[in-house]
């Protein structure tokens, strides 16, 4: 049976979405292609009609996954954000949780097309998280930029060393804990209305 070009763009969405999911749970190195092609109920031999390497594949899973990232950030506040991110939860689901966090690490080590996506994804949370400067001067909009680069890079780190720690470590809990309020004690308070 032939399949559609509509029904192919369908499987190919259904592949990187899964594929986005397994990489953040068991990193790159962690999925082979058959694996992933047997979760996304397809063969492996119809890999190479969607892709053409792995590597291609890690690159548009990480731009998902990155996507979903920035999602999340819109309709929480700040705070929200902080405590949702740096949960137990949200430790305990690198599946459905950030890109960055659960592959990081493994994308310093691969192309430079996967590079690429993580520098994109990051610019554009970056970008998400900015909604709001327009109407600041150009070093405050610089310092906020460089404020958010940090507390992004606090939450990420938090999170890896957490997920580091075995599961039922005190340890874990206590660098979500710390980092939390360290966070959360520089963020300016709510502006009542």
């Amino acid at each position: 049976m032939k399949v559609t070009k509509a029904q192919a763009q369908e499987n190919r969405a259904h592949i990187v979405e899964t594929a986005s999911t397994l990489f953040r749970e068991r990193g790159y190195d962690g999925v082979g292609v058959a694996d992933l092609m047997a979760a996304a109920g397809f063969t492996h031999g119809g890999f190479y009609k969607h892709f053409d390497s792995k590597a291609d594949l890690m690159a548009e899973a990480a731009a998902f996954g990155l996507k979903q990232t920035a999602a999340k950030t819109g309709g929480l506040s700040p705070v929200d954000y902080v405590k949702q991110y740096l949960s137990r939860e949200h430790r305990d689901s690198p599946g459905d949780g950030c890109t960055m966090a659960a592959l990081s690490g493994d994308a310093a080590r691969q192309p430079a097309s996967v590079k690429a996506t993580f520098s994109d994804g990051i610019e554009n949370l970056l970008s998400t998280l900015a909604e709001n400067d327009a109407s600041l001067d150009p070093g405050a909009r610089r310092a906020a930029r460089e404020r958010r680069i940090s507390v992004i890079a606090q939450l990420a780190g938090a999170l890896v060393l957490s997920r580091a720690c075995a599961d039922d470590s005190p340890l874990a809990d206590e660098i979500l804990d710390v980092c939390r309020s360290a966070i959360l004690s520089r963020m300016p308070a709510p502006k009542e209305d």
